[in-house]
């Protein structure tokens, strides 16, 4: 080391020679010799305001010094550089390895990457002009590889602005300045003199150049070959500062730089900053024709190379991944190579600060020793020591936390071993007294204490305190490393431990689990009172407990020391907390830590003791039902503000710690004091030798290395997956059998565990998270693809599966996002490479070696978690986790390689022996090597991808596909499941749905599912998809709007929710209209909350966001858009008659939006006048006047005041366009606002209305029917108000007149058809006048035109004239059109439809039958009963005008609420029956206005219910949508009004609904197929509103209607009707939805009881007449040996069921057939609901078994049973009368169905290994199981077994025979059918060892 005094032993001063200071001549080996002292640098450095200054604290740089200094070949190993340079020489191509090397190199050289030292300006040296310094070659002295390195560097540098150069003369002496010049050159190449060129253009621009040009200048160094072709060139004067461009003197001798030739070689590797200096020295590039003069000054002259050709030799490829960076990572220098030990920097802080540690210790224990003495002498305590028991002295309380505290911190410097044994031995004992006192102290406390008894508890409080600092202090000094057996003694340990337990169980537990009920009240309110004692207790017993656990980990204690803490532990963790913080004593926080500490404990036990990781593991699983639920169960908090359960934490730390090795040094030396376990040798503390002891060795014997890390990590690994798998595996089973509604919690904690290990994921804390999780991702796969498994296994799994596809697609995207901002944040070497791996592995496109490189994502994170681990020592089982994994994939990778690359293979070697290393020991990597820092964001991302190339995250494909395929699965619920877990994982990916993803394709599919619950959640996932990504809403909006007019009531308001949100968004107008028409669609609804909806939305869209008034040109521009909009709506769908209900509803005066809806439909109103007079045209924005105008008719009926009469008179001129039938949709139009508007207008427009009148008057001869009726009422409106009608009473006197002559004339000669044409328009003109006018006060006109009319009215007059021409000798025109006129008239005077010559003719239309005619007088009975209910609706709603009642309408004796009721009532009555053979005896339009007509009778009470409630439930079964809606919604009605009386109807209704089905909809089958679906299923829908009781007695009732006798069949028919009408009722009972469980086995068992009663007759007629069957035929004799019964159980049924002779005759043999057809029919259909529901195939199982609460549950159906084999089977069990041989085999098999026990059916062979289950016998009836149904219908082979025969003389039940043997028979029959959830959980137990490797 040079000498740091300031002599100048060194060298010359400043690096000048004393010549120069006396203006000597300089020599010229004489330009710089030495670098600075230490002194005379130090005023350079920041070092120089450190006062005083010892030159020990920085040690003087030694290098150019020549004594003391080291050659750099002596340093550093050569070989490596040797054999780049053979290399180089030698081969030709380069290896890949030389390539690197030279790319490293590179990267070194990067000026980022060399520090730059700016030192203050030294003196300038310049040769002399007539010194002519040697040319040479730059790099003619390099060695191969260094010259390569050389030729292919480039690099670029800041020419940074220079001061002006001062003027020195050539021939002048060098200027001594006083500030030393710094040593810029440690690099001895040789160097060229560089000669001052000659003046020309372009130096001047040069040198001014950096004091005009501010901006950086970037200057590439020329390439190899322009610089070996440059001339001489002279030296130019170097700016101040410049550190990169250097004046360099002539090469000095080589005697000046003994070792320039050894680090000319290694300076590019060595010393990246000299390097670069090396490289720079002469940048200038220096032309041919500027030769150099010597005479010029010197200066800078920077020229730019002019553009040469690309010539490849000179460019490197550069790798598309990144390379692992290399100098992130420092081997430290070993302690034996510094010199001394240490004594710089932190150590000597630390020596001194554990100096005055044990200081204070010492003094104290001096002052506690003299305090116990004197306490001793003078028998009295003081403020250190106590005086107990016989003058026994121990420690207060506030001395033993201060003995703690100084024992705690001797230990923690290191300086607690220098204590004197006696002293410590001395406090030992002064500490066991304060324990064996407490050992008398009963300190329980007892619920049943009061205030009092707590009082005396806590008078013993102090004593216990000081027992419990006793103890820790004794712990304390047990766990600080000492090798003195002394100080563990077993007995103190034995004592603190039972303090620590009876502390637990006595004081901890009953305090915590104390709630304040009537009983502890008042012990509650005592306790609560002194919280802060209790709180201090908990403390201590906290740090106690902590201490404990300390203990263990460094003291080999005995069995029950670890049994005992073990216990105590686990009840800690599992105890059960207060769900209120007001119902406990404690806050749940306080009782956190302990609980924290206690899991310390038991994961130190499991990592102390392998061989009670098997129990500590059933410990905490079997504890887990006790654990919460909900908020309060997530009280352990991450590192990132997280929470999960404590108890995932645990069981992820225990398996982490599974992971590594434990302490093999500890308790080395505990001699005595130690249990040593000789039995078994520890595998895990047995010596282990290893053949490879360095990175050398393992490099060059790399396979063996891998061996050794491979034996140690993959044991570790799988012991870690064991457990894990044990965990999985416990749970998954449990939770199989439990729902989440269910008794047992394992189903809601198994979603608990998986939301934790999700949470902790990417949180390199617990690695274990994603162990866990792939062995959970692998039996949820196997559970789906299992067909075994159930459907909530099913679903189950699917869930899981979306949870955990969703948690990867999270990280994946945060990757992604880190990635991609982490050059902003972080962009240093380790950054970069992250960045680029990341964006790799997301690719899956990332090399195995880069992931477990030395420097790569597994060290950054190791290196990260060891910078914390003093903050949180439990990091060691996550440390020792990743290592270990970091081993196996090191392994694992070795293994896959199919190359052989010995560099590659070497450096795994040396990874191996490190990792080995670090898994024996976990300080190793911190002792040997140092790391960059590394920030959070680097190691989260380091971890993350370890995580992206883990077997978990490159299952997201895998998981993808499962649940997209799932969505097509045959189960509802598993597609319901399958969407929601989809809908998981595109929350946190929607890139899914980016391009032409399937995903939207199946979505959009699963939407026209067959099952309502796939339909819902589609339609929430399309909600969603357009959620994010709105550019989804066109494609989807479709399928929204589709689902309006879904079977679901849930999904259609779902659907139009969703469309609402996208209507508000989406300026699509296309798209608008068509949800706003499926919307108005809506309105008519059946279901009540449906059509209410509706009208909110349409609301909501149409014209909520016009209620603002805003009167702006935005807002105009909008009204006009939306008015446009309405009109194409309108134009599109028929919805004129729904937006004008819509409307009414919206300006009703009880809306709340009334006022303003009022003011937004008048501004459509007068927006839309704008538009009338609009020309058709192919714009869609701008609509045609007839299409505004049909917009304007809607608003018009809605409400007449929206209208004004400057409008009215605009629309004027379209009136006189109606005798030309230009346009009627216009002029129809046009007349309907006028006829719903006029009557508004007062009679001041007398001009207007006169006018309006003259145009319409002539028309009325010409218009279609339709225009006629509001051409009429436009006409008595305007006559009204001109109080003026004489017109219209001409015009129907002249009509009746003209009526009159054709009545006159037909009576001499049958009408013409022109005579027909005329009188089709008179009558309907005056039925039309009729319907409009009241022309009363014209009677004497009428009369002097008919004097023979005798009547009071004018309609009386109408109907008189026109009623005789519906007489059955009119032609058919004729007579329909006289039924039209006179219906037209008794609408408006219903007194008509009472007289005799009204009602006897359609009467008489009735009996003849003609559905022409019928029409005419339905259609006018349905206009009259449709008024009468508006009429009735408006009276109820009359308002109470100034306190005054409306005015009474009706007597009190008549029926209803209008004046009209009585004919309303006369005619319902009289025509009931006919309306009712109509509506049931077609499905067309005309039974359709049938119904109407009833369904109108009904909602008035006009007849009596059970009139009507036979044909509504007969019509629900109708096929035509409209019939069965309608009928569907009057049933409903009648029913929730009259459910008693509509009861006692419904087996009629049955009776009703099967004829209908079989004559009119001619299909008498009770189901409809694709999908099955029952025909009274809008029956049992209705139903659902009475009790459970009763529709179970409704079913009861209607099985009932099966039963038969079967002496009275009728069977000529080729399918008897009985059998008919039992298959309609069965098939039906089949594929009813059965509300609850109750429902399902009442049901069953009324099945059940019916074939056993009914059966029983007709099995034993068969047996009789058919089979001739003998009692005596089967009943062995007496002296007959049992078992050879036994031997031939198929002998004795042969005799029973022989083929007998045809005897019987054949009528007898079709009834007897016919019954075992619907007997057998009927048992189909009961096995069939026992296999779907899951009830088994056993009566023995009824509904008496139940509990009352599982009856009222909604039964759920097993996956896999469908109808589709229940049908067929009835289907051919109905064709058993085709032939006498098939009624044969139906018989036979229906008495093998009574009489074969299958439960004790022997099978040919003995199937042992199948599982029998006796309980599916059914006694009397053998089970028709699953196999045997199949049989039933055809019976095609002889059942073996043993048979029940009749008993002689009767038909009642049959005994069972006993069998022989004393032996218990074997149970035989179907093998047991297991759930699907218990199969898989057997087949999960039986593959314990499954390898998730194999499935991956």
């Amino acid at each position: 080391m040079p000498d740091p005094r300031p002599d100048n032993h060194n060298g010359h001063p400043h690096g000048v020679p004393v010549s120069a200071h006396h203006g000597a001549e300089r020599p010229e080996t004489s330009a710089f010799t030495r670098p600075f002292t230490l002194y005379e640098a130090l005023p350079y450095t920041p070092f120089s305001a450190i006062a005083p200054f010892d030159s020990s604290v920085l040690p003087s740089p030694s290098i150019g010094v020549a004594s003391p200094a080291s050659p750099l070949t002596d340093l550093v190993p050569g070989d490596d550089f040797a054999a780049l340079n053979q290399e180089a020489l030698t081969q030709n191509p380069l290896s890949k390895r030389f390539q690197q090397a030279v790319s490293q190199v590179q990267r070194l050289l990067e000026r980022g990457d060399i520090p730059e030292f700016k030192f203050k300006t030294g003196p300038r040296i310049l040769p002399s002009s007539s010194e002519t310094p040697k040319h040479s070659k730059l790099a003619a002295a390099l060695m191969p590889f260094s010259k390569m390195v050389h030729d292919q560097t480039a690099i670029p540098f800041r020419y940074p602005t220079p001061d002006t150069p001062p003027s020195i003369a050539a021939d002048s002496k060098a200027n001594v300045l006083s500030t030393p010049v710094p040593a810029l050159r440690n690099l001895p190449v040789a160097q060229k003199p560089v000669q001052p060129k000659q003046e020309s253009p372009i130096s001047p621009i040069n040198r001014q150049a950096p004091l005009h040009n501010k901006a950086r200048i970037e200057i590439v160094l020329p390439t190899k070959s322009q610089r070996e072709d440059e001339v001489a060139a002279a030296t130019p004067k170097q700016p101040a500062g410049n550190a990169n461009i250097t004046s360099t003197p002539p090469v000095p001798a080589a005697g000046a730089f003994p070792h320039s030739q050894q680090q000319a070689h290694h300076s590019t590797a060595l010393n990246h900053h000299d390097a670069t200096r090396a490289s720079t020295s002469e940048g200038a590039k220096r032309t041919a024709s500027q030769a150099p003069s010597a005479s010029q000054k010197a200066a800078i002259a920077i020229e730019l190379p002019t553009a040469a050709k690309f010539n490849r030799d000179e460019y490197m490829a550069v790798p598309d991944e990144p390379d692992e960076p290399t100098n992130l990572s420092l081997k430290k220098r070993k302690r034996d190579e510094l010199d001394g030990d240490d004594p710089y920097g932190e150590s000597l802080d630390m020596r001194q600060r554990a100096d005055a540690a044990l200081n204070e210790l010492m003094l104290f224990l001096h002052n506690v020793f003299q305090a116990e003495d004197h306490a001793l002498a003078q028998q009295s305590a003081n403020d250190m020591v106590l005086l107990i028991g016989d003058n026994e002295a121990t420690l207060t309380a506030a001395t033993q936390s201060k003995a703690q505290t100084l024992l705690a911190k001797a230990v923690s410097l290191n300086c607690y071993k220098s204590v004197p044994l006696d002293h410590l031995l001395r406090l030992l004992r002064l500490s066991e007294g304060a324990l064996r006192q407490v050992e008398s102290l009963d300190f329980k406390i007892d619920e049943s204490w009061g205030a009092a008894e707590f009082d005396h508890w806590l008078q013993q409080f102090p004593v216990l305190e000081t027992a419990m600092r006793a103890a820790r202090t004794s712990l304390r000094m047990m766990c600080g490393d000492r090798e003195d057996k002394q100080l563990y003694p077993e007995d103190m340990i034995g004592q603190c431990l039972n303090l620590c337990k009876r502390l637990i169980d006595g004081v901890v537990i009953p305090i915590v689990e104390l709630r304040s009920t009537q009983h502890t009240a008042e012990l509650f309110r005592a306790i609560s009172s002194t919280k802060k004692k209790i709180v201090a207790l908990l403390t201590d017993c906290q740090k106690l407990l902590s201490l404990m656990s300390a203990l263990i980990s460094k003291v080999d204690t005995s069995d029950t020391v670890t049994n005992t803490l073990e216990f105590a532990a686990s009840r800690l963790i599992f105890m059960e907390t207060a769900n209120a913080e007001k119902d406990s004593v404690l806050d749940t926080q306080r009782f956190d830590g302990l609980r924290l500490v206690a899991m310390d404990m038991l994961s130190q036990i499991f990592l102390l003791n392998p061989s009670q990781r098997q129990g500590i593991f059933d410990e905490i699983l079997t504890s887990l039902e006790k654990l919460p639920l909900g908020r309060r169960a997530r009280t352990f908090k991450l590192i990132d503000g997280n929470s999960i359960q404590p108890v995932s934490a645990l069981i992820m730390r225990l398996v982490q710690t599974s992971a590594g090795k434990g302490d093999e040094r500890k308790g080395k030396g505990r001699g005595g004091i130690l249990v040593e376990d000789a039995k078994e040798p520890n595998s895990d503390t047995a010596v282990e030798t290893f053949t490879i002891q360095d990175e050398d060795h393992a490099a060059a014997q790399y396979s063996t290395a891998i061996q050794e890390l491979d034996s140690m990590a993959t044991s570790l690994m799988e012991i870690a997956k064991a457990n894990a798998s044990y965990v999985i595996k416990f749970i998954v089973n449990r939770a199989l059998k439990s729902t989440k509604s269910g008794d047992t919690p394992y189903r809601n904690l198994l979603d608990l565990f998986v939301e934790d290990f999700t949470t902790c994921l990417d949180n390199p804390d617990w690695p274990a998270a994603e162990l866990l999780l792939r062995l959970l991702l692998v039996m949820m796969i196997n559970l789906v693809e299992n067909d075994k498994s159930g459907v909530p296994a099913k679903n189950m799994a699917l869930e899981l599966l979306g949870s955990m596809g969703a948690a990867i697609s999270k990280l994946r995207g945060h990757v992604r996002k880190v990635a991609s901002s982490l050059d902003a944040r972080d962009a240093d070497e380790l950054g970069m490479f992250l960045s680029d791996l990341a964006a790799s592995a997301l690719e899956f496109k990332s090399r195995s070696e880069h992931v477990v490189a030395w420097t790569g994502p597994y060290r950054a994170t190791l290196e990260y978690l060891e910078s914390r681990f003093s903050e949180d020592p439990h990091l060691a089982s996550a440390i020792s986790f990743i290592v270990s994994d970091w081993g196996t994939k090191i392994c694992a990778g070795y293994d896959s390689y199919e190359d052989d690359s010995r560099e590659r293979d070497q450096e795994l070697g040396r990874l191996a022996y490190r990792l080995r290393e670090m898994i024996r020991d976990r300080r190793w990597l911190s002792d040997e090597y140092s790391f960059k820092n590394v920030s959070s964001i680097q190691a989260k991302l380091s971890y993350s991808i370890i995580l992206l190339r883990s077997q978990l995250c490159e299952a997201f494909s895998a998981i993808l596909n499962i649940l997209l395929n799932s969505m097509a699965s045959d189960q509802p619920t598993v597609r319901s499941r399958s969407l929601k877990s989809i809908n998981q994982v595109l929350e946190t990916d929607p890139s899914i749905l980016d391009g032409d993803s399937v995903v939207v394709q199946l979505i959009l599919r699963c939407s026209n599912d067959s099952s309502t619950q796939v339909r819902d959640s589609a339609l929430g996932l399309i909600g969603k998809c357009i959620g994010m990504r709105p550019v989804l809403e066109e494609k989807m909006t479709e399928t929204v709007v589709d689902r309006f007019s879904d079977a679901g009531p849930g999904v259609r308001k779902r659907a139009m929710k969703l469309a609402k949100d996208i209507y508000l968004r989406n300026n699509n107008r296309a798209l608008r209209s068509a949800i706003a028409n499926g919307l108005l669609h809506r309105v008519q609804d059946p279901e009540e909350s449906v059509r209410d909806l509706a009208r909110q939305v349409v609301e909501e869209i149409w014209f909520a966001p016009f209620h603002s008034g805003e009167t702006s040109t935005a807002s105009q521009i909008s009204l006009a858009e939306h008015v446009s909009l309405m009109v194409q709506t309108v134009k599109r769908g028929n919805v004129a008659n729904v937006l004008d209900k819509v409307l009414q509803t919206l300006l009703a005066p009880e809306s709340k939006s009334a006022q303003a809806s009022m003011e937004v439909c008048t501004k459509l109103v007068a927006s839309m006048f704008d538009l009338v007079d609009n020309v058709d045209s192919s714009d869609q924005s701008a609509p045609s006047g007839r299409d505004v105008l049909q917009v304007l008719m809607i608003f018009a009926k809605a409400e007449a005041n929206l209208f004004t009469f400057e409008q009215l008179r605009l629309l004027k001129p379209h009136i006189t366009s109606i005798s030309s039938s230009e346009d009627l949709a216009v002029s129809r139009a046009v007349v309907v606002i006028y006829r719903r508007v006029l009557p508004q207008l007062s009679s001041a427009h007398v001009q207007f209305l006169a006018d309006v009148r003259k145009e319409l008057l002539p028309v009325v001869s010409k218009v279609t029917r339709a225009l006629l009726d509001d051409v009429m009422a436009c006409l008595w409106i305007i006559s009204t108000l001109l109080e003026t009608s004489e017109h219209l009473a001409r015009l129907v006197l002249s009509s009746l007149t003209a009526i009159q002559k054709l009545r006159i004339l037909s009576q001499r000669e049958p009408l013409d058809q022109l005579k027909i044409r005329q009188f089709d328009r008179y009558s309907l003109i005056v039925g039309m006048a009729g319907k409009h006018c009241n022309l009363d006060s014209h009677l004497e006109m009428f009369k002097k035109g008919f004097p023979k009319f005798s009547g009071d009215t004018a309609s009386k007059l109408m109907v008189d004239v026109v009623v005789p021409f519906a007489a059955p000798s009119q032609p058919l025109d004729v007579r329909k059109a006289a039924l039209d006129s006179v219906g037209l008239i008794c609408q408006a005077s219903p007194r008509n439809y009472v007289s005799a010559n009204v009602y006897t003719t359609f009467q008489q239309v009735f009996d003849d039958q003609v559905p022409v005619l019928e029409t005419m007088i339905l259609r006018s009975l349905k206009e009259f009963l449709f008024a009468e209910e508006k009429r009735s609706e408006q009276a109820s709603e009359a308002p109470v005008i100034n306190g005054a009642k409306p005015e009474k309408k009706r007597e009190l004796t008549v029926i209803g609420g209008t004046n009209y009721d009585d004919v309303a009532s006369a005619t319902t009555h009289r025509f009931l029956r006919e309306i009712t053979r109509i509506a049931t005896s077609t499905q067309d339009d005309h039974a359709f206005l049938a119904v109407e007509v009833l369904a109108s009778i009904n909602r008035q009470g006009l007849v009596h219910p059970k009139e009507t409630g036979v044909t509504f439930i007969t019509l629900e079964t109708s096929s035509n949508p409209r019939i069965s809606e309608l009928a569907f919604l009057e049933h409903k009605s009648l029913h929730a009004k009259h459910e008693t009386v509509v009861e006692r109807e419904y087996v009629k209704a049955i009776q009703s609904a099967f004829a209908y089905q079989r004559d009119i909809v001619k299909d008498p089958r009770g189901a409809t197929t694709n999908p099955f679906t029952p025909k009274l299923h809008l029956l049992m829908e209705t139903l659902k509103i009475s009790k459970s009781k009763n529709r179970q007695k409704f079913l009861e009732k209607f099985c009932t209607q099966v039963d038969f006798d079967i002496s009275k069949l009728e069977t000529t028919e080729e399918l008897p009707p009985h059998v008919q009408y039992s298959r309609f009722i069965i098939e039906n009972l089949a594929y009813f939805e059965y509300v609850t469980v109750g429902e399902l086995h009442c049901i069953v068992s009324a099945m059940e009881k019916l074939v056993t009663s009914t059966g029983a007759n007709v099995a034993q007629a068969i047996e009789s007449e058919v089979f001739q069957v003998r009692m005596d035929a089967d009943e062995p004799a007496p002296s007959q040996a049992q078992p050879a019964t036994e031997r031939q159980p198929e002998r004795s049924a042969e005799p029973a069921l022989a083929q007998p002779e045809p005897t019987v005759e054949l009528r007898r043999l079709r009834q007897l057939t016919a019954g075992s057809m619907i007997l057998l029919a009927l048992w189909e259909v009961r096995s069939y609901l026992r296999r779907l529901y899951g009830m088994g195939t056993s009566r023995r199982e009824s509904k008496g078994k139940l509990q009352s609460k599982d009856l009222h549950k909604t039964p759920v159906k097993v996956q896999g049973i469908t109808g589709d084999k229940l049908w067929e089977e009835i289907g051919a069990v109905m064709t058993s009368l085709a032939d006498r041989e098939r009624m044969m085999i139906t018989c036979k098999a229906f008495v093998e169905l009574m009489n074969v026990d299958k439960e004790f059916l022997v099978p040919v062979e003995d199937d042992d290994d199948m599982d029998m289950d006796g309980a599916e016998g059914d006694g009397l009836l053998g089970s028709a199981g699953e196999d045997e149904v199949e049989e039933l219908p055809q019976q095609q082979q002889q059942v073996r077994g043993r048979k029940r025969k009749a008993q002689q003389g009767g038909a009642g039940p049959k005994k069972k025979r006993a069998r022989s043997g004393s032996q218990p028979p074997r149970k035989r029959g179907r093998p047991r059918k297991q759930s699907g959830e218990a199969l898989a959980a057997k087949e999960m137990d039986a593959d314990a060892g499954f390898d998730d490797g194999e499935w991956f």
